[in-house]
């Protein structure tokens, strides 16, 4: 029985349900229902937890109640409890360095500037482990001035607009991680970062 570890960044509480920064969450909360399975609090892995069986696959699904400023705290949890090999995790975060509706799997790499990935880093003293980058698009700049609005963008909550476009990425990542059992990871590596929103 295969297990695979999936990890959906986001921040914790109401006020951030509907935030870009919460995308990871939002994914996962759908591949989740998708499968009719619920997620419960397991305080020993500081994360909301759902498990499901697809074919000869257990998937594992943790949602951090950690913030995502100490999301490495809830992964280095998880990975003790289970003994888990850093190959079986995939980490699904956003990106603002990406357009919105544009997917990248990475099967290593620095933070980006991401303070989720960089918890994660510092707490498994490894860049070694996959993630998978949704785009966001990039923060409007501040009127005026020659910066960017990042934390109001990060935060701020998805529109329909955007929702549409992203419940297609949810779809194409989902397809893609059921997949993990049957299909070669290059394949599905390619299959995500080719994935075009307007082609759908």
């Amino acid at each position: 029985m295969k297990e695979i570890y999936i990890i959906g960044l986001g921040n914790p509480g109401k006020r951030y349900i509907n935030s870009r920064h919460n995308i990871g969450f939002l994914l996962l909360e759908n591949f989740s229902k998708k499968y009719n399975s619920n997620f419960l609090l397991k305080y020993k892995l500081k994360s909301f937890f759902s498990e499901f069986q697809i074919n000869n696959s257990t998937f594992r699904l943790f949602l951090p109640n950690t913030f995502m400023n100490n999301s490495g705290d809830a992964v280095r949890a998880i990975v003790d409890w289970y003994k888990v090999n850093l190959n079986q995790i995939f980490v699904i975060v956003d990106d603002k360095d990406l357009p919105l509706g544009k997917i990248r799997f990475r099967r290593k790499g620095s933070s980006g500037g991401h303070n989720g990935l960089k918890s994660i880093i510092e707490q498994l003293q490894t860049q070694n482990f996959k993630r998978i980058k949704i785009g966001i698009g990039s923060p409007p700049l501040i009127k005026g001035k020659n910066n960017f609005n990042t934390i109001s963008h990060v935060l701020g909550n998805i529109s329909l607009e955007e929702k549409l476009i992203l419940d297609k990425v949810y779809e194409r990542v989902i397809e893609s991680l059921v997949q993990l059992n049957t299909k070669k990871e290059e394949y599905i590596i390619n299959e995500l970062n080719s994935f075009d929103k307007d082609q759908t």
